[in-house]
Order: C-alpha cells, then structure tokens, then sequence
C-alpha cells in the first residue's frame, strides 16, 4: 500500500495541453475514481502515474518515493486496462504468471501467488482455458487476477468494465469494491460513467478539458456542485438548470423565472445582494420537484406552473418531462411509482427551495447563499 501525491502535474503533447496542473493526494488504501466526458484527461493522467507517459510539468510521488524518470516496472503499479490485453495464446495460469515470471520469481512461488488471485476472483476452475473460451466477465477476472498477482503498491484502472454488458458491469462494481476491501490498495480508477463513480469511490475527482474541477466524498459533491458542470454531469437526470432574475421582496429574494416567481427561503443573503436586478441561474435536482407538497416542507415550497410532456414509469420511479409555463424551458421531475398526471396536462409541481442551487451566470460558480 501507498500514498499517491500529484502535484501540479501537467502533459503537453505539441501546442495541446491535455492536462494542467493536476493536483491530488490520496490517503493509503484509498480508491480514488477519475471521472470525466471523454477527452477531459482521465486516461493521459493515470498513465502519467504508470509511467506510460512522460509529465511535461510538475510532480509524482509513490510512497514518499520520487517516481518521474522511472520506468514503469519500478514504480510497483499494476495497471488493468479497457480492452483486457489478455494473451490469446496463453492460457488463464499463463496470463496471470506472465510478470511473475519476467521478475524471475521461483516456480512455486508463482504458482502460489497465481492460486491466490485466482481464488480471490473464484476463477480457479479456469486457470487453464484461453482468453477465446471465456466470457467477458471472465476475462475481466483475469486481467484483474494479473494485476493482483503482482501485489503492488498502487492499482490503476482503466475504465474496465466498460466493455461488459449492463447487467455485469454492477456485478463487476460490487466484485472490484470486494476485492479493494480485501487487498486494502490504493486504487486509482478512471471512469466516464458517474455511476461507476458514485457507487465505487472513497473520493471522486472531476475533470474537465484537462483540469480538476472537484475533489471531494461522492455525496459531498453531488450536493454541492462547485459549477454548473459538476452540477450537470453528476445525476441522471441531470439537474434543471434555469436562468432568472432576482428581486427583493419584505427582505427575502426572489427569483422571477418565465412567469414564476420563486421565493427564496430566509432573508437575504449578503452573498445574493451584489446579484439583485441581475440575471441568476438556478438549479433544481429532479428529485427535489414533487408532485404534492412534501410533508414538513410548507414553509419552503415554491409552485411551478407546468405542462405535462411526456411520463415515463421506469417501475421504481416516474419521471415527468415538463415545460415551464410561459416558457420553452424544460424540466424533469422524479416522483414516486404512480400519477395519473398525462401528456398535455397543464398541472403545478412543488419545488423545495432549500435544496435549490444558485449559480453566477458569468463564471457558472455555485453561490453559497443558504
């Protein structure tokens, strides 16, 4: 086990800055997940930590240990990547002795340590099939088996489960965390799939066109979004977000949006006064609208005029694609199981303004108000 320590790390590939300084410290035994749209950096970073790739600027230790300048094999990290990179020739023992045997490691000794993994995984049935007779969550358990092998320090993941299907891939999620909690490694993860990210990591880092743009616990940054980028990416559905203005009424703030007038809860916040008679967006969680007034909540609950675009029952939930009155915005409301809200009904939802988010419409920043 080891700390990782990123500091300002940056990679340039000509006049393109792929990452700018990165900055991340991880806690032994931590599972950190990079997660991002495609392009934002994830990959280039992880690989820049392997030592796949050379870092234009900055710093990376493991362990205390100054590791820039390292070939990979003496960083003592093991990388699993996307597309397994298992050898079709070799069978399943073979794949996973693989490095055992480039270090040189007594026969036995590999042997054991090849055992082991493959008990950890529950694939000791296959150690002698070839890649081509697996599935590919099999396959997925023997790359990870050849990561485990080794005994690293630190675990690199390349977005592994992308290549399996629905179902599997959360079966895979609960057999990584598995896994993760009884090696106690530290574990750097790259994801695009927030789902992936909120379910699996300790912390979560958000990356965008090649910077961090937030650090913290899954639910932390879930609820508070530093922008309107996390604020969207993180959630499916995404958050509402909607442009309006705000206004003073008998000291309590008042956001006028179409042709709804959202009343803030509490006074005025010195931190909403630059803001008055000027344009601010807010955010709604769908799971914040309710089609009937949440219990407790009366004091702080706001009418939104809508008409009923399409319903979707996804069993579990509802979810109700609505137009804001006076408006072409759109909205999306998660609600319980049943409605008998239909296409083309003109109805109110109530929104909970204590978990409303406001945002600066200039920089997209989140406002501490509340």
């Amino acid at each position: 086990m080891a700390i990782v320590e990123l500091e300002k790390v940056s990679k340039r590939y000509g006049d393109v800055l792929a990452v700018e300084d990165f900055t991340l410290t991880t806690t032994d035994g931590e599972f950190v997940v990079l997660v991002g749209p495609s392009g934002c950096g994830k990959t280039t970073t992880m690989r820049m930590v392997a030592g796949l790739e050379a870092i234009t600027a900055g710093s990376i230790r493991i362990g205390g240990r100054d590791v820039v300048g390292m070939i990979p094999r003496e960083r003592d990290v093991a990388m699993v990547f996307q597309n397994y990179a298992l050898f079709p020739h070799m069978n399943v023992f073979g794949n996973m002795a693989f490095g055992l045997r480039l270090r040189k490691l007594p026969k036995q000794q590999i042997k054991e340590q090849v055992n082991k993994a493959a008990k950890i995984l529950g694939i000791e049935n296959l150690l002698n099939r070839r890649p081509k007779e697996l599935s590919g969550g099999q396959r997925q358990r023997v790359a990870l088996g050849r990561a485990i092998v080794r005994e690293p320090r630190v675990f690199l993941m390349d977005e592994p489960l992308s290549n399996i299907d629905a179902k599997l891939r959360v079966e895979m999620r609960a057999e990584i965390k598995r896994i993760h909690m009884h090696l106690k490694s530290t574990t750097i993860y790259v994801t695009h799939d927030q789902v992936e990210a909120m379910t699996m990591g300790h912390r979560i880092c958000i990356m965008n066109q090649g910077e961090v743009v937030q650090i913290g616990c899954p639910l932390e940054v879930y609820r508070q979004p530093v922008d309107t980028f996390v604020a969207r990416f993180l959630g499916n559905p995404q958050m509402n977000l909607f442009t309006g203005r705000l206004e003073v009424n008998d000291g309590c703030g008042v956001l006028l949006v179409a042709e709804t007038a959202i009343r803030l809860p509490g006074r005025l916040s010195p931190a909403l006064v630059p803001y008055v008679g000027r344009p601010l967006i807010i955010g709604m969680r769908p799971e914040d609208l309710y089609e009937s007034q949440p219990p407790g909540h009366e004091d702080r609950a706001a009418r939104l005029s809508v008409r009923v675009i399409a319903v979707e029952r996804l069993g579990a939930e509802t979810l109700l694609m609505l137009a804001l009155g006076g408006s072409n915005e759109e909205l999306v409301a998660r609600i319980g199981r049943d409605t008998a809200l239909r296409s083309g009904d003109q109805t109110t939802v109530l929104l909970d303004t204590a978990a409303a988010h406001l945002f600066d419409p200039v920089t997209t920043r989140a406002i501490a108000w509340a």
